[in-house]
């Protein structure tokens, strides 16, 4: 099984600097010492080189038992100094090495002896004698870890201070975000207050900065879900006590005139409560689309304004108004298919109950440069200037206007322009002499 991997990001900043500063503490230390070898090495060749050339001589040297004896107090020293004649005969060695008894090849050479021991060799040859200096290869590595440990030395002392600095100035680096956890962790449900950015890192300001427009959108989800419900209470009592009233007529009818004009009522009081739910909840989807954001794609706005004419030519029909496409050019915007869908359908439904019966009503989407123009004109009354501005909030019904209406259908309308950065004008219509709403959208780019 894997062991679980730290994500704490304190724990992975000590681990990666103090293991950068470990490795190259260790780094420094195999450096030093195979610089210091390798300059050993040279230096003590040239010195072996030297010392074998100064000792040759014309004469030969004259062998002596004394000159051939182990000196117990030169055994340690780091050369090897020995001569043979040209026939070898042993004539001189300066320390006791009974493992280099026989003479090397001319030049430099390694000569492990039998007990395992490495000696570095130069031997000389002259019309006399041959000259063999040697040196064993573990007083080169001593003395390359004496000046290893002399150059990094200091370092590795060092090295536990630095790990020491390094671990107080993550820790307080990171202060500031353990700060901002613990505040959070303080936090009731409800709040949603933006979170203070004074006195963090520059690398930190983003992240709380997103949070906060995060925080920003749930409140205003939350916001539009109070509003929402409160809107729906108060809009529901009415139908629904109007129901009740119905239901009471229809239970007191004493004939069959009486009880069909009860149900004739009561199926006309369900309708309207069922259409007001309908517009509650598309509402509801458009203003937490609005929210928490949609995909949106390139949609033909000609061909979804089309779709909506079909779906609203059934109750075209049933008041005799003629519904028709005055102009339908392609318009490519970036948006939500469905969405667009209602918002013109809305529109359409707008115009077909309050224009009166035999009246016209007319889509029209034309391609600016740098906008689409979507809209919707009929024949009939009209807004007043004073209340263009107002009938686009929620439950805004004006006066003397169509029992039917849910208060609702403009303001659907405003939802899904906000969401696609629409803008809505609502003006008299210059041709057909009653109302003109247009939404204007950006159009798509490419």
């Amino acid at each position: 099984m894997n062991a679980p991997v730290s994500h704490s990001l304190r724990a992975r900043l000590l681990g990666f600097l103090l293991g950068a500063i470990t490795l190259a503490a260790l780094t420094q230390a195999v450096t030093a010492y195979s610089t210091a070898l390798s300059q050993a090495d040279l230096l003590f060749d040239r010195h072996m080189q030297k010392m074998a050339l100064s000792l040759r001589s014309a004469s030969p040297l004259v062998s002596t038992q004394a000159s051939l004896a182990p000196n117990p107090d030169r055994a340690n020293e780091d050369f090897v100094v020995q001569m043979w004649t040209t026939q070898g005969v042993p004539i001189f060695q300066s320390a006791a090495h009974r493992m280099l008894r026989q003479p090397a090849q001319p030049g430099f050479s390694n000569v492990r002896t039998l007990d395992d021991r490495v000696f570095r060799v130069y031997a000389v040859t002259t019309p006399t004698q041959i000259i063999q200096v040697a040196q064993d290869m573990a007083a080169r590595r001593d003395m390359a870890t004496t000046l290893a440990m002399r150059t990094t030395g200091p370092s590795i002392l060092m090295a536990p201070l630095l790990m020491l600095v390094v671990w107080w100035v993550v820790s307080r680096s990171l202060a500031p975000v353990a700060k901002v956890r613990s505040q959070m962790a303080l936090r009731k449900a409800d709040d949603l207050s933006p979170i203070s950015d004074v006195g963090l890192p520059e690398e930190v300001r983003p992240l709380i900065h997103e949070l906060n427009l995060l925080f920003g959108r749930v409140r205003h989800a939350f916001d539009a879900q109070k509003s929402f419900v409160a809107d729906a209470a108060h809009e529901l009592r009415s139908p629904l006590a109007a129901l009740k009233i119905q239901v009471q007529g229809l239970q007191r009818a004493t004939d069959d005139n009486t009880r069909e004009l009860a149900i004739k009522r009561l199926t006309s009081g369900i309708e309207r409560a069922t259409h007001l739910v309908d517009q509650l909840l598309a509402l509801a989807r458009q203003e937490a689309s609005l929210a928490t954001g949609v995909e949106f794609d390139s949609v033909d706005l000609a061909q979804v304004g089309l779709l909506a004419l079909t779906d609203t030519l059934l109750a075209a029909q049933t008041r005799q108004i003629d519904l028709g496409v005055y102009r339908a050019n392609m318009a490519l915007i970036h948006g939500h298919g469905e969405a667009l869908r209602v918002l013109v359908r809305n529109l359409l439904d707008n115009s077909i109950k309050y224009t009166p019966v035999g009246g016209t009503v007319d889509l029209d989407v034309t391609a600016a440069s740098d906008e689409v123009v979507l809209s919707v004109e009929d024949s009939g009354p009209g807004i007043p200037s004073s209340d263009r501005e107002r009938v686009l909030d929620r439950f805004y019904r004006l006066s003397g206007a169509n029992p039917e209406g849910s208060g609702l259908g403009l303001a659907i309308v405003k939802a899904i322009a906000d969401m696609h950065g629409a803008t809505i004008s609502i003006d008299a219509s210059p041709r057909l002499g009653g109302l003109r709403v247009q939404v204007k959208f950006p159009k798509a780019s490419g």
